[in-house]
């Protein structure tokens, strides 16, 4: 901080100072950091790698210290916008061939070291947009989002699978589609046009990350992030905690326009600080709940700043009747926040497995009497306040492909106990007979103990025994990639707002542990998949999503869907906030007003 002078009587002062007039420096008081608390509400992520990455709370981690190409709006989740770019990428052949150009000055900074030829910061160049992107085809690094650029960059699976069949891995080789212009522009050239592919570009897998570091660290990379995002890392304990700091020179960046609001944020106040650099904290203190019930006691102590809010504590906040806040709660300054999630809630088969899984009709029989004896509405009365949609299909509510009216005639959706009992006698094990309990794995956290209590009572009636597993979530989703859960249970939220998101969920070369952790294989349906994926939208396509979606309803690889309406409450210290899942980079935009914290 500055120093400002106090001119200072010394009458009576004596030590050896004449009497008069002296002017001595004071030290101006320290401004006060503004430090943000927010929950994670699992034991958080596995790696601050983002090549590593596949979850929500890895993403809601790694974005605050590295950035992407591309970033969805905060005013508008559905649309992207530049982030380490100058301007949108140009295409001048249809989208086979894209131009960048990335923003002048932006800096790597390293809090680790003086990693950069004795410096901490580095600016970003070309070259460190396709080093990033060639880590995604190494199989050092577990290659769990190879399938978001498989067969799409001109020469890019040419060079996985020459590098990975190497000794070596070298980064220095060249793919035909990565042309560099200058340090600041570059072009990747597509093998075809892919409509998602800019969508890619905004996902947190394709943060862009320096070599320097990544060869400094080695393993120890993934605890020790360097990037050129907002924050920095401080301290990281896994499953407990992680806080991060302002980066020291991050770049100029600012809050959306006022005209990008919508009158509804407007009236929420969301467009005050329009224009005004970000971030506005200090720091952000994430704190990792595997209970809920220690998140919501948390928040109503005012010591988080948001929280979801579980089912359980949804009458606390709501008349389940209305679905309004309620009036005591709205006096406290609480605000309320909902968002309809592009959202696949399912219990998932692991094809491979040789009880659960294959294509017979015997084997399918198995899967699809469990599906006709779940009761997914009970499901959604009993733990969502029935606020959720129970669908047919792995494509969510508001998208093209999502069956009318959420129901499709290719669909073994329960409760139907008679033709359940029938399928079971047709799998061969009738009224359960000859069926050993089947591993279940689900996470410990929230109230999946006891939606795991009401699945094995559902399937009790049709013979159907689970042996359940529950772990923290990151064991879960190490057990599912390694194939060795038999079933398991999580949500799929879409990265993007088209369906072929969720239908690359059953596209054979994505298996486990890459995001078809189906292991789902059908040579018919990954020649849709391919042809899908040169499309642009209309009927012709969805049609083709309709035919993908009711043939991975007849085979039954999951149980399900249910999408969520995620509601929000919002502490009134804490400011700018319009929760979204869409993404998780928008925390630099939010700010807090210590003089509201609770006394």
């Amino acid at each position: 901080m500055g120093r400002i002078g106090s001119c200072l009587s010394t009458r009576g002062i004596t030590r050896g100072i004449a009497a008069g007039v002296v002017c001595t420096l004071l030290a101006a008081p320290a401004l006060a950091q503004k430090v943000l608390q927010l929950p994670i509400r699992t034991d958080g992520p596995k790696s601050l790698d983002p090549v590593e990455g596949s979850t929500t709370y890895d993403n809601m981690a790694c974005v605050q210290m590295y950035e992407t190409l591309l970033s969805n709006k905060y005013s508008d989740p559905y649309s992207y916008e530049p982030l380490l770019l100058e301007e949108l990428p140009t295409t001048a052949d249809g989208g086979k061939t894209w131009h960048f150009k990335l923003k002048e000055g932006v800096k790597f900074y390293s809090p680790h070291g003086p990693i950069f030829g004795g410096k901490n910061t580095r600016t970003i160049v070309s070259d460190d947009v396709f080093y990033s992107l060639k880590r995604i085809a190494d199989k050092n690094n577990q290659l769990k989002n190879w399938w978001l650029l498989s067969d799409t960059i001109e020469g890019f699976n040419e060079y996985m699978e020459e590098q990975n069949a190497a000794g070596t891995f070298d980064y220095d080789a060249p793919v035909a589609g990565f042309r560099k212009i200058d340090d600041r522009e570059f072009e990747i050239v597509l093998s075809k046009p892919v409509t998602k592919f800019l969508w890619i570009l905004t996902m947190f897998q394709t943060s862009v990350v320096p070599r320097e570091a990544v060869e400094a660290f080695g393993e120890d990379f993934a605890f020790k992030p360097v990037g050129t995002g907002p924050f920095i890392l401080d301290e990281w304990i896994p499953k407990q905690r992680l806080s991060v700091n302002r980066n020291p020179v991050y770049r100029e960046v600012f809050y959306p326009e006022r005209s990008e609001w919508s009158r509804e944020d407007r009236r929420r106040r969301l467009h005050l600080p329009a224009g005004e650099r970000v971030p506005f904290v200090d720091r952000i203190e994430f704190t990792m709940f595997v209970e809920d019930n220690p998140m919501w006691l948390q928040f109503r102590a005012g010591k988080i700043g948001y929280t979801e809010v579980p089912d359980e504590y949804y009458a606390q906040a709501f008349d389940k009747r209305t679905h309004q806040l309620k009036p005591e709660m709205a006096s406290e300054g609480v605000d309320a926040h909902a968002n309809k999630l592009l959202d696949f809630i399912f219990r998932g088969f692991n094809m491979d497995d040789a009880v659960v899984g294959g294509y017979t009709e015997k084997k399918k029989a198995l899967r699809q009497a469990m599906s006709l004896a779940m009761d997914l509405d009970e499901f959604n009365r009993t733990f969502y306040s029935g606020l959720n949609v129970v669908y047919d299909g792995p494509i969510p509510p508001q998208l093209d492909g999502h069956p009318e009216d959420g129901r499709s005639p290719a669909a073994y959706q329960g409760p139907n106990l008679e033709l359940a009992r029938q399928k079971m006698i047709e799998a061969g094990y009738p009224s359960g007979e000859g069926l050993a309990p089947i591993k279940y794995y689900a996470n410990r956290g929230g109230n999946s103990p006891e939606q795991t209590e009401l699945m094995q009572r559902q399937l009790a009636r049709i013979g159907v025994r689970l042996d359940v597993q529950l772990v923290d979530f990151s064991t879960l989703i190490e057990f599912v990639n390694k194939k060795k859960a038999p079933i398991f249970s999580f949500a799929w939220s879409s990265d993007y707002p088209d369906a072929e998101n969720n239908l690359a969920l059953f596209y054979s070369p994505n298996e486990s542990p890459g995001s078809n952790h189906f292991n789902y294989k059908r040579a018919d349906y990954d020649a849709m998949y391919e042809q899908i994926l040169t499309m642009t939208p209309g009927s012709e396509r969805t049609a083709i999503y309709e035919q993908m979606r009711d043939m991975i309803l007849e085979d039954v690889p999951y149980i399900g869907s249910m999408a969520r309406e995620r509601h929000y409450l919002i502490n009134p210290w804490l400011l700018n906030c319009k929760p979204t899942e869409r993404f998780y980079s928008w925390y630099k935009y939010l700010d807090v007003d210590d003089a509201k914290r609770p006394g």
